[in-house]
């Protein structure tokens, strides 16, 4: 039986890693060890490792590692003690392979001190550029401290060859929250309402902002100017909380100033993925900057604005409008999401993503994948002037 080790640091990993966690659980030939972190043990973002006790799993690590402060310097600390954290869970329990996901900077310390153990680390999520966020460097190194990569679209797939990966290494897998939408029973209104704590006669807009990590000096500007525009419009607003990010708690403040001054608005700490599905799935349209706007709102054909550079470089479905983090341009793409012609228009479209099979891809590969030293032993693959004319060629086209 192998041990697959899988790291989670906040709901915005976990929700992704259901499918997945629920099919490594169901395998005869699989054992499951949840390593749980980051913000999942912080009270500030809603204690949400309790979300993951409700939904049947078992805890097998807890690793503290975030400072309560949201500085350059606190965050590259709790990176340090992340690191000798999950190092000394690695030492005692030395998985089979550790599956990581994603570009936040606590997973990074978790597969960087996989590393010197020659744990072999499978990734979820490579490939993408996110260029307004520290999380795109992030993200290319966990890439090259992988073994195994599961990528959301063919795009991302040749680009993680580009990083010089292995092609046998890449698959295309798709997204696996996308999983979720052929599993999950979303919620009837009146349990919905409860949820928010608000009555939702009228559709909610969603919104979800986080800080644009590598302009984390504008970030009280940039949320100023953001709740400027929603500050002209007459409808229930529902607004999930900043992840812990530099300058996140900078968006929390203004974000809990700004719903004392609406009577039909909520800031929440943390909805679960069935009620942020649920939500999805009966909002009118959804703003901000976060990645399941540019991810999960196509299969809902949901309306998504999508403000300033945080998610710049992903693929788009048809239901995104991309505006700079301006007041008007903000409130002009807001006017548009909400007009029911644009609503009926990004109903049924492909979402570029996938259609929920992922987490049947990624674990039969975790469970087949031969463990010898083919996997272990990384060799840097060179693009050929074939693959760099080719390269050109689609950069033209």
């Amino acid at each position: 039986m192998r041990t697959i080790a899988v790291v989670t640091v906040g709901r915005s990993d976990f929700g992704i890693y259901v499918p997945v966690l629920r099919a490594i659980q169901a395998d005869p030939e699989l054992k499951l060890h949840l390593i749980v972190t980051g913000g999942h043990l912080s009270p500030l973002f809603g204690w949400t490792v309790n979300e993951i006790t409700r939904q049947g799993f078992e805890i097998g690590d807890r690793v503290d590692m975030l400072l309560s402060a949201d500085t350059p310097a606190a965050i590259a600390t709790s990176m340090g003690l992340g690191t000798i954290g999950l190092a000394q869970v690695y030492a005692r329990v030395m998985p089979d392979l550790l599956l990581v996901l994603g570009d936040r900077f606590e997973m990074h310390a978790a597969a960087l001190a996989a590393v010197p153990f020659r744990i072999p680390v499978a990734h979820i999520h490579g490939g993408e550029v996110t260029h307004g966020a520290i999380d795109d460097a992030l993200r290319h190194a966990i890439t090259k401290y992988s073994h195994l990569h599961f990528a959301s679209t063919e795009e991302h797939a040749r680009r993680i060859v580009q990083l010089g990966e292995e092609p046998w290494r890449v698959t295309m897998s798709g997204a696996p929250s996308l999983d979720n939408l052929k599993t999950l029973l979303l919620m009837e209104l009146p349990e919905l309402e409860a949820a928010v704590g608000m009555k939702l006669d009228r559709p909610p807009v969603l919104v979800t902002f986080h800080p644009v990590t590598l302009q984390y000096e504008q970030t009280e500007a940039q949320v100023e100017r953001f709740l400027e525009a929603l500050r002209s419009f007459d409808v229930p607003l529902i607004i999930t909380k900043s992840n812990a990010d530099t300058s996140g708690q900078t968006v929390i403040r203004m974000m809990e100033a700004f719903v004392r001054e609406r009577p039909d608005a909520r800031l929440l700490d943390n909805l679960g993925t069935r009620g942020y599905f649920s939500l999805m799935s009966r909002a009118a349209a959804m703003i901000g900057n976060s990645s399941s706007g540019i991810i999960e709102a196509a299969s809902f054909g949901l309306p998504v604005v999508n403000v300033g550079l945080r998610q710049s470089g992903r693929p788009r479905s048809g239901n995104v409008i991309d505006v700079p983090c301006e007041t008007a341009p903000i409130a002009s793409a807001l006017r548009r999401a909400l007009d029911p012609q644009f609503k009926a228009s990004v109903q049924q479209m492909r979402n570029v993503y996938g259609d929920g099979h992922a987490a049947s891809v990624i674990v039969e590969r975790l469970r087949s994948i031969p463990l010898d030293e083919r996997l272990t032993l990384k060799r840097f693959h060179d693009l050929t002037v074939a693959d760099l004319a080719s390269s050109r060629e689609a950069a033209a086209a």
